[in-house]
């Protein structure tokens, strides 16, 4: 079975072949562990496509397993691109695929691909779904608190009304794309009722996701191993993320713990010392640093900086709690990946997650609005954290995460849409 994967991200092997890289900081890691899992399948040969600023033309790099083919990000893929249907074109009729998986609907040139070759044995699987995330994009942020925290980058690019726009105008090709496909891949009722309501007569196919390698070691969270009264955020570059909510909770968390630090995934945002920085604040970042200004917060708030796969893993294990503050989410990987290491969770009630904590013995929720249950919840998790149990979420993570289970029930899926005419 020759299967192409279409994707959003150059994955770390191929950025490797690509410049000769060591340990990448990168994302899609989610992608990463189920492309090995689906690898392992003897009668399957995965080519993964996708758009790069590093190629002039389409190029071919072999990976250990995978074959990686990247052509020219050109113009860009948020509106469309006709470029890319010649890429297609020359990529279609040398894999001759057997099945085409497109992971995600984010970007126009999953698009192209359907407009060029048509959606014969072709199935998209969900990420986010950028038509229904713009609505939340602002994320209880008001015009005001905006406009007064405009930045160069701002006036330059767009403020965050501009970006929500954006989000809006690619919400647009998000739908095309699924009023033209017949297959769909989802994993929670959130992305199956919005698939739904898009097109009704689309297959919904129910896959979960695998994770990275190293967190199905056995290695898992214990409290006398953590930095007590500690928080580990995955992402905050932008409103969606929540990050504004967590520091309008802490001043009620530091009344009974004082000593709360939050730890961020990611590059400091607020950072403006020099005329880059300056350059690349966003209004966002100034938003994020003058809660954390007004509120004392300059010794709390740690951003990391880009971590690895085994530095992610680490910032879980040290951390009291995972806080996923998001204003809107389908499944997050982050949460997975807290959940199977048994790190202590809290999740705003959004989207598919409610799919991903069944109870409260998986994690803590709140409505993304109320940041004093918010505080509240990681405050009961600080107080509880001594004698907290965690076997039932990594067993539910375990199964939900399953590669082996879920590689099968990939490839099942893709013998199916290969059987559809």
């Amino acid at each position: 079975m020759r299967v192409l994967w279409i994707s959003n991200i150059v994955l770390p092997e191929a950025e490797r072949l690509l410049r000769g890289n060591g340990d990448l900081k990168s994302t899609g890691g989610w992608m990463i562990g189920a492309a090995q899992a689906l690898v392992e399948h003897k009668n399957v040969e995965l080519f993964i496509a996708c758009p790069s600023r590093e190629v002039r033309d389409i190029i071919e790099l072999q990976g250990k397993s995978i074959t990686h083919i990247l052509f020219p990000l050109g113009k860009g893929n948020m509106s469309k691109n006709h470029e890319y249907k010649a890429y297609w074109k020359q990529i279609n009729e040398k894999v001759r695929p057997d099945v085409v998986h497109i992971h995600g609907t984010e970007y126009s040139h999953g698009l192209a691909y359907l407009e060029q070759c048509g959606n014969c044995h072709v199935v998209i699987s969900i990420q986010g779904l950028t038509s229904v995330y713009a609505g939340y994009y602002i994320a209880g942020l008001n015009t005001k608190d905006i406009l007064t925290h405009l930045s160069i980058r701002d006036i330059l690019r767009g403020s965050l009304l501009q970006e929500q726009k954006r989000f809006y105008h690619r919400g647009q090709y998000e739908v095309e794309m699924l009023k033209l496909t017949k297959h769909v891949i989802g994993r929670t009722s959130w992305d199956k009722a919005h698939c739904w309501a898009i097109n009704p007569q689309a297959k919904y196919h129910f896959n979960n996701e695998t994770l990275r390698e190293s967190f199905y070691e056995s290695e898992g969270w214990e409290y006398k191993s953590c930095v007590p009264h500690s928080i580990f955020v995955s992402q905050a570059t932008y409103p969606i993320k929540g990050l504004h909510q967590l520091l309008l909770a802490m001043p009620l968390i530091m009344r009974t713990y004082p000593d709360t630090v939050i730890r961020v995934a990611g590059r400091d945002i607020t950072q403006s010392c020099n005329l880059i920085q300056r350059l690349r604040l966003s209004g966002y970042g100034k938003i994020i640093r003058s809660l954390i200004q007004k509120y004392k917060l300059n010794n709390h708030v740690i951003f990391t900086g880009g971590l690895s796969e085994q530095e992610m893993k680490q910032e879980y294990l040290r951390a009291n709690v995972f806080v996923m503050p998001s204003s809107i989410e389908n499944s997050p990987n982050s949460l997975g990946e807290a959940q199977i290491l048994g790190v202590p969770c809290v999740a705003a009630f959004v989207g598919g997650v409610k799919d991903m904590i069944p109870n409260d013995n998986c994690g803590l929720m709140y409505r993304f609005e109320e940041w004093q249950m918010l505080a509240k919840n990681i405050c009961d998790v600080f107080a509880s954290s001594d004698h907290f149990s965690n076997k039932e979420m990594r067993e539910v993570a375990a199964e939900r995460h399953n590669r082996e289970k879920n590689a099968q029930a990939l490839v099942e899926i893709y013998r199916q849409i290969i059987q559809d005419k």
